[in-house]
């Protein structure tokens, strides 16, 4: 076969051209043998015909298996009857056409962790508006606020007007009709909504191929502060470029019939579904809202878009959901009218009662006021806000909202980006989105108790594990020792002195740090870091009133950092005040809801705590904890340990058994779970099943140590004596722990058991002891 590309000639060999390297067209490859392939090569919208494939072909592909089927038909027919020399097969694989049940991560939100239905994009023509017009409860005066163009004595309100509160003109009838040229360019096809500022319009663009573009003008011609918001809008947003922004294409000017010269921002067209939209689609067919996951996964996407405007000194200001629109998998910022400069001290605010921050008209727009919205936003998808006065009020209480009572975390969050006080909101997008993407792995695995562990941006792991074992003591020291640390500041002076110094109490670090303190302070300022150190050292030599006399002297220079309340937590720990510990750590929690850290703490503090409520709590907490991250063992033993105190044996082994295989803890979880099955259990609740089922995991146990070996197959024979004394005999005769399940075969097991304690022991009178359990429990045997 010979190359037809242009200017080449060279041969096909293995498929390709030996000269250019072209894998040449499939009818060219089929040669003479085009006339025996069969014409009946799959058309657009036809069936798919792949062996066991049900697609339809859609753009030269199947939608399901991804085949090109005129490739396919040709190629599979020529290869059969080639010599060899063309490719076996002309299948292709293609990203981005399949359909099969495995999903894209393309089409998940919220950090990947959360499938959210994909929504078409909606034909521009089908979102005009047949009938044009603001419903009369929504005609508020766009300067004092108060309502106008109501109707009265069975009377129409008026469209049109004067405010009868402050005298400023309205006016809610659309500047513009199908087919008027805006611009020279634009070229309107109806209204598609208003908004608070004004109309928004369709138009096509006829200077770029008639892509459809958004127009968007003033509510009142007439109103200054109007204007005033739509050239500020011309200034700030021609400097936002971000994907997840709608774009601003151009700033129009239209004289209307009444001769007044009006504004219009040229938008692109985002055919989507608003947010609020897919609430209200949610509430039509099921009354309810948005499942909490998908909630926060829309809230995540938006995050970096509102981050971007902060960093360009703009504040969005009027985000809610009606401002949030989802176009297949990509959701975008839209109506851009309220944005405005952080800086700016004269424009006015525009903004949605309900949603904005309450203290805004003092304050100007600032990152707490946008912290704030996003905030009710969330709320308002997920539960039902009281309202008042047509805004949304207050939000309810976990005793009232069982959405909040189950999801405790997401409650915390609310809480501080609503909070009353701008100085509790978070302090950035960025800490927002940390905090609300550990919420929601927590939401997620309350759903389905699939683990989705996170790293932290202000913990480090777990030292250590508290509570581990079959025996182990929960105390405060062992508590502290096992808390993670916060994180240091790698950008603090302090924070390289403190990675090259060791030291086990204060006065020690403080000498090994002295002679480099000198040189940090001089050349890079005070640290906060090596401070947080020595309070730390203190609480690790469980030196409480050390810890508590360094936290006070630092208490000025960070005020209400939340790392001195976690201190302050082990401190108070430490010396026994469980009530004060809880406060403190209780603080943290509501400073950084997303976190396992505090949580894990609280459940620590109320179980030691040890009042029936406290226990609840420590149980809710320890629950939260494991069911996130796995890496936290100390909540699975404290939740074990919590529901065997309450009976419910089966919770506690199933949570051990979750401990997993590659865990360091894993032989210990697999000892306690022995242990919790069998522990104080009358002869009336053993079986035999149960005695096989904990006999077969002490069998699976692979210890290195005799001692422990003996002991858990002690339980296990000691609990199989109790259930044979009791005139039990059982059903199958198969050996339990290589010894027969009769009397004779357990007693002589647990001899064997007692005599290899003793032999492992050290202490003389142990061993004689061991040895006399022993001859006391061997078979009596008969002469």
């Amino acid at each position: 076969m010979i190359c037809h590309e242009p200017g080449c000639g060279g041969a096909i060999e293995d498929g390709y051209c030996v000269v250019c390297g072209t894998a040449p067209a499939e009818a060219t490859m089929v040669s003479e043998h085009t006339a025996s392939v069969p014409d009946s090569v799959p058309t657009e919208d036809s069936a798919c015909a792949e062996p066991g494939c049900a697609g339809t072909i859609v753009e030269g592909y199947c939608d399901e298996c991804g085949t090109a089927p005129a490739a396919r038909t040709a190629t599979s027919a020529a290869s059969s009857r080639s010599t060899g020399t063309a490719r076996a097969s002309g299948r292709s694989v293609r990203t981005g056409r399949s359909s099969s049940s495995k999903a894209s991560v393309r089409g998940r939100l919220g950090a990947g962790m959360v499938e959210v239905p994909r929504l078409p994009r909606i034909d521009p023509t089908t979102a005009i508006m047949a009938d044009p017009e603001v419903a009369e409860s929504k005609r508020f005066c766009g300067k004092c606020e108060q309502s106008v163009g109501r109707g009265r004595d069975g009377e129409p309100g008026r469209t049109e007007g004067f405010c009868p509160n402050c005298g400023t003109r309205f006016s809610f009838t659309p500047k513009l009709s199908r087919g008027d040229l805006i611009g020279g360019q634009y070229e309107v096809a109806g209204c598609l909504a208003h908004g608070g500022l004004g109309w928004i319009y369709l138009a096509t663009d006829r200077n770029v191929s008639d892509r459809w573009v958004v127009l968007k003008g003033l509510l009142n011609s007439g109103d200054i502060d109007a204007m005033a918001a739509a050239m500020a809008e011309k200034r700030f947003l021609a400097e936002v470029e971000h994907p997840s922004i709608v774009k601003i294409h151009n700033f129009v000017e239209h004289t209307g019939p009444d001769g007044i010269a009006v504004g219009y921002i040229v938008m692109e067209y985002v055919g989507g579904t608003s947010l609020k939209q897919i609430l209200r689609a949610r509430r039509d067919t099921d009354g309810g809202y948005l499942p909490p996951a998908q909630a926060i996964a829309y809230i995540l996407e938006m995050l970096p878009a509102l981050g971007y405007l902060h960093s360009l000194g703009l504040a969005y200001c009027d985000f809610k959901p009606d401002n949030v629109m989802q176009t297949d998998e990509q959701l975008k910022l839209i109506d851009l009218g309220a944005v405005i400069a952080m800086d700016d001290q004269d424009s006015n605010i525009y903004g949605t009662i309900g949603y904005q921050a309450p203290e805004i008209a003092e304050s100007g727009p600032t990152v707490a006021t946008e912290i704030y919205t996003v905030g009710r936003t969330l709320a308002v998808l997920v539960m039902q806000v009281p309202q008042r006065d047509g805004h949304f009020g207050d939000l309810p209480a976990p005793a009232t909202e069982t959405l909040l009572a189950k999801y405790d975390s997401l409650h915390r969050f609310l809480l501080r980006a609503t909070d009353a006080d701008p100085e509790v909101r978070f302090s950035s997008m960025e800490e927002m989105a940390d905090q609300l993407t550990g919420v929601l792995r927590e939401v997620l695995s309350a759903d389905d108790a699939v683990p989705r562990p996170g790293m932290s941006a202000y913990f480090g792991p777990p030292r250590a594990v508290f509570g581990a074992g079959t025996h182990a003591l929960v105390t405060p020291g062992a508590v502290v020792a096992a808390l993670p640390v916060p994180l240091v500041d790698p950008g603090d002076s302090g924070a390289a002195l403190l990675a090259t110094t060791v030291g086990s109490t204060p006065t020690e670090l403080e000498s090994a740090l002295e002679a480099g303190l000198r040189s940090v302070l001089t050349k890079r300022g005070e640290s906060m870091e090596i401070p947080l150190r020595l309070v730390r050292a203190a609480l690790e030599v469980a030196d409480p009133a050390e810890a508590e006399r360094r936290l006070d002297g630092l208490a000025e220079t960070l005020p209400g950092d939340w790392r001195l309340a976690w201190y302050r937590g082990q401190a108070r720990l430490l010396a026994g005040d469980f009530g004060a510990a809880h406060t403190e750590f209780d603080a943290v929690y509501a400073a950084l809801p997303g976190e396992p850290a505090p949580k894990l703490a609280l459940a620590a503090v109320a179980e030691l705590a040890g009042a029936e409520s406290a226990t609840r709590e420590a149980s809710r907490y320890y629950d939260t904890v494991w069911r996130t991250d796995h890496a936290f063992a100390s909540a699975a033993f404290g939740l074990a340990r919590l529901r065997q105190a309450r009976g419910d044996r089966q919770g506690a082994v199933a949570v051990l058994d979750q401990v997993d295989v590659a865990s360091a803890l894993y032989t210990e979880a697999r000892i306690a779970a022995v242990e919790t099955m069998l522990a104080g259990r009358p002869s009336t609740e053993l079986s035999e099943p149960l005695l096989r089922d904990a006999g077969g995991r002490v069998e699976r146990l692979r210890l290195d140590s005799k001692h422990r070996v003996a002991q858990v197959r002690m339980r296990v024979l000691d609990a199989a004596l109790t259930w044979l004394s009791a005139g039990k005999a059982p059903s199958v005769h198969d050996p339990l722990l290589g010894v027969s399940l009769d009397q004779d075969g357990v007693r002589t097991g647990l001899e064997r058991c007692y005599r290899d304690l003793a032999r492992e022991s050290d202490d003389m009178w142990t061993r004689f002891e061991l040895v006399d359990r022993a001859n006391a429990i061997r078979p009596r045997t008969t002469l």
